[in-house]
């Protein structure tokens, strides 16, 4: 990362919020960049090989800053914009910055943020459930699972951390001018770290009329939304290091309104990742879904992901997954950043990719 300081100077302020005569800034400069190419191939007939970015990492550019203002108050604020690799084209090319543009403070009371930023279970939970941090072909979790990833016009509160326990809460305001007044979504995440042992639980819920569709959240897994739509899933995730072992257990469930199938299911996932060396991490995922509307549009997966450090900001990585649908399920391999091979109802679908990301 390339970090740049300026000092402030002004006028010396006599206040007691604002003690010093300077406060100290500092601005990072900070992206990733995962490209890579990807082959699937379907029971049904389908194959493809394709270049694509994002396999792991979602490709990104942003900027981060924090002003120290006295008596142990920092005002931060990020903006984040992602892109392709392989094309330079932004993700979305309607916003300067797509992914996070807020504004907080933090100190002993914890931290505030507000504007576009990442809900509580997109930013932190998902580290809780499995090797990934529910990413790439290779996660059941990141195939099967929908989630509001962010929201615009959010208000989030993090606490500091008490015995290794700590929350994170967030609400989101709806558009006046789009959607009415009011809250449109919240979430509520619950974590506990102490020594190996990490766990999590998170609840969320947005009934935006726009879910889905291009309105205030982005909504993982494909869904779409109805007007008047709501979305709840929660989230459970825990794992345990025995040396150079790590053992994940995860749950995941939702329901969404006024869609016609897949939205209604649970998900069970076991992991296990081992740190063959400093250098190589190796991770091995099953899942299993359940439809809960009685259709039998089950799924399950393995997934294995291999990743090798090249230095501290480069690495190589393959992703594995075999998935196998039931009845109408039609479920498929999707990276972090692109969607996965069209699949025929009940089909069984397999991938493997290979990518190289550099973080700056």
């Amino acid at each position: 990362m390339k970090r740049f300081t300026t000092l402030a100077s002004g006028a010396v302020l006599s206040c007691a919020l604002l003690p010093s005569a300077f406060a100290q800034s500092s601005v990072t400069l900070y992206g990733v960049l995962d490209n890579g190419f990807v082959y699937q191939s379907s029971s049904g007939g389908n194959s493809a090989v394709r270049a694509v970015p994002g396999g792991l990492f979602a490709t990104r550019y942003g900027f981060k800053g924090s002003e120290d203002i006295g008596n142990g108050l920092h005002v931060n604020f990020q903006l984040e914009q992602a892109f392709s690799g392989q094309t330079g084209a932004a993700t979305d090319s309607t916003k300067a910055f797509n992914r996070l543009a807020f504004v907080g403070m933090s100190g002993g009371f914890g931290e505030v943020r507000f504007g576009l930023q990442n809900s509580p279970q997109y930013d932190v939970l998902q580290a809780a459930m499995d090797p990934t941090w529910v990413k790439s072909i290779a996660s059941p979790m990141n195939n099967f699972n929908g989630l509001i990833i962010r929201a615009n016009n959010a208000i989030s509160y993090y606490t500091p951390t008490f015995g290794g326990l700590n929350a994170k809460l967030m609400v989101a305001l709806r558009d006046p001018a789009t959607s009415g007044n009011g809250i449109g979504f919240y979430n509520a995440v619950i974590q506990y770290i102490n020594g190996p042992l990490n766990v999590a639980a998170g609840y969320e819920r947005g009934d935006e009329p726009a879910v889905g569709a291009g309105g205030s959240y982005t909504l993982a897994g494909g869904a779409a939304a109805g007007p008047g739509a709501v979305f709840t899933v929660f989230n459970a995730g825990a794992s345990y290091a025995i040396g150079a072992n790590r053992i994940w257990l995860a749950y995941h469930t939702e329901n969404l309104t006024n869609t016609p199938k897949y939205m209604q299911h649970d998900v069970y996932q076991i992991s296990d990742s081992y740190q063959v060396s400093p250098f190589t991490l190796v991770s091995l995922m099953y899942g299993y879904l359940h439809d809960r509307t009685g259709k039998g549009n089950n799924a399950q997966q393995l997934g294995l992901l291999f990743e090798y450090s090249l230095s501290k900001a480069t690495e190589l990585y393959t992703a594995a997954g075999f998935l196998q649908n039931r009845n109408q399920a039609q479920y498929t391999l999707s990276g972090t950043a692109y969607s996965g091979l069209t699949v025929a109802p009940g089909s069984d679908t397999r991938g493997i990719g290979v990518g190289l990301v550099h973080k700056f």
